[in-house]
């Protein structure tokens, strides 16, 4: 027992002298991510033209082409990193789906550039659930959620980035070149990662928890998620968020030109600095709130962004009619901001339902829903949808499609509802 409390307290120490560093790192390697994951949207109208597609098409190729590979190798590779060096894992993966997005930037068709987003997805398979195992080892619990959320800005800063320099690259180069220059650019951080990081002793800040443990079987894992509602609503719950989350990010570039008739520069400027402002502001926002209120009640973890997706979906609504591109702009950074609120307080969650040596496979689990049906059907249904409205609203299917699709937001907030009412019971408390 003094030797377990020695081991714990020693990898505490090192972990919150080193954590700053890990998170900064990690948190650039997950920028790339978000850069080579969502440059398509703002690539997606010089991309139709070129190739000759239909919205169908691109939403097939910007959500299921990634989602197949990304969330299918998600749970194996996180078994993995429960057991291996989850800083290799994270390395490599970072090098593969740089490699790919470069790729994407040869593709003649259709099907060349479906394969190319496959890799993608292969790549960034073993990018975030390791991720979120490693920074739950350098800070402590009462810390977890801002530091889940810093890494979470991610999202937004990455997202920005690939829609601010994907548009002004296929704006005075081409779109091809817009995807070998983020590709490669991404190659150092791979580099770094590997190099500049260390794994420290799994639940070095858990105390209690049984520091260093071998990972069980993925069985075990399994029951144990089984047993847990509030694993299962939280999981659908971010799943139905992101269904128009994803599908947002995707389409929002491609509205503002038909609806708003904004030029490819103009969308980048314009929907990049939502995506920046709003993004970073909601993410931070939730994870200060899930380390503040849910420091002595867990349900607050879901409670949180449950209220705000129930006030993101008329939001965005007021938003899609705006008169003026001005008007415009403020009013989609509202939703943006409360859109993007869950994803401190509910990883968070995640990685306290289960213990520490079982923390990068739950991820991966609960990011194989999330992911599966958010990337997988929500870029690829709202495409469809404005495929179908195409007769009745023209050029303002678009419009029309994401409108219907707020109430999906809605739906999230409930499962959230839920979730809060069972999390208590459902916490990891160490014997």
């Amino acid at each position: 027992m003094t030797q377990a409390r020695s081991l714990t307290e020693g990898a505490a120490a090192a972990g919150s002298k080193g954590g700053g560093k890990v998170l900064a790192v990690l948190l650039l390697a997950y920028i790339f991510n978000f850069i080579d994951r969502q440059i398509i949207g703002i690539l997606a109208v010089p991309i139709k033209s070129d190739l000759r597609l239909s919205d169908s098409q691109l939403g097939l190729m910007g959500g299921l082409a990634f989602a197949l590979f990304y969330t299918g190798l998600g749970i194996p590779i996180a078994w993995l990193a429960d057991r291996k060096s989850r800083v290799t894992i994270i390395g490599v993966s970072v090098a593969v789906w740089s490699a790919f997005t470069a790729l994407c930037g040869l593709a003649q068709n259709f099907w060349q550039l479906f394969l190319a987003r496959m890799g993608v997805g292969i790549g960034e398979a073993g990018g975030v659930a390791p991720s979120y195992s490693l920074i739950s080892d350098y800070f402590p619990p009462e810390r977890r959620a801002r530091a889940l959320a810093i890494f979470s800005f991610g999202i937004p800063v990455g997202s920005a980035l690939g829609i601010f320099f994907g548009g002004w690259i296929a704006t005075h180069v081409d779109w091809r070149s817009a995807f070998i220059i983020v590709g490669l650019a991404g190659l150092p951080a791979a580099v770094l990662v590997k190099f500049g990081l260390r794994d420290p002793v799994r639940g070095g800040f858990d105390s209690g928890a049984g520091a260093g443990d071998v990972a069980p079987p993925f069985s075990t894992v399994a029951r144990t998620l089984a047993a847990k509602p509030s694993f299962w609503l939280l999981s659908f719950g971010a799943a139905s968020g992101s269904i128009l989350g994803y599908g947002l990010i995707f389409w929002l570039p491609s509205f503002f030109a038909r609806s708003f008739g904004l030029e490819l520069g103009e969308v980048s400027l314009f929907y990049g600095s939502i995506v920046l402002i709003g993004g970073v502001a909601g993410t931070w926002l939730g994870g200060w709130l899930g380390d503040r209120v849910g420091k002595g009640n867990p349900g607050a973890y879901a409670l949180i962004p449950a209220i705000c997706f129930l006030f993101a979906a008329p939001a965005y609504a007021a938003a899609l009619f705006a008169p003026s591109r001005e008007l415009a702009w403020f009013l989609f950074l509202i939703p943006q901001m409360l859109g993007l609120a869950w994803l401190g307080p509910i990883i968070a969650a995640v990685q306290h339902i289960v213990p520490p040596n079982m923390r990068a496979t739950a991820s991966a689990s609960f990011l194989f829903i999330n992911n599966l049906i958010g990337i997988g059907f929500g870029t690829w249904f709202v495409g469809r949808m404005s495929d179908q409205m195409t007769a009745a609203y023209g050029q303002d299917s678009l419009r029309y499609s994401i409108l219907y699709t707020l109430g999906f937001y809605l739906l999230s907030s409930a499962l959230y509802f839920l979730a809060a009412r069972r999390l208590r019971r459902d916490w990891y408390r160490p014997a």
